[in-house]
């Protein structure tokens, strides 16, 4: 399994992102995908989920009305479209991937939001 996120970088409060995840190794359309997000000193937490055909989505109190994921699942690819960013949305956003015998993460990508 491979979770290969990209598409983080310095934008300023305000503006937009869009996070891409790629992932391989697995049959993505059966699984409920996950962005998870860190900063320094404080536990992952969950930013968006979604089920695997896409048709249901859970956010993150703190991003909610902000934040859109989406999958596409002919490109095995799951992202999350970040808007009105502000600086508190500054971290390391983390693919996540459960299946029924282990976890996944990707290698993440930084995102900073700053003017």
């Amino acid at each position: 399994v491979q979770l290969v996120e990209s598409g983080g970088g310095l934008v300023q409060p305000g503006g937009s992102l869009r996070l891409s995840c790629a992932a391989s190794g697995f049959t993505f359309g059966s699984y409920i995908m996950s962005w998870y997000r860190q900063t320094p000193g404080k536990e992952r937490e969950l930013v968006a989920a979604i089920s695997s055909a896409g048709t249901s989505t859970n956010y993150g109190d703190s991003v909610k009305g902000r934040f859109t994921i989406a999958r596409a699942n002919a490109k095995n690819t799951v992202y999350l479209q970040m808007n009105s960013l502000k600086p508190e949305d500054t971290a390391v956003y983390y693919c996540y991937l459960r299946t029924g015998v282990r976890d996944y993460w990707g290698q993440g990508t930084q995102v900073t939001v700053s003017s």
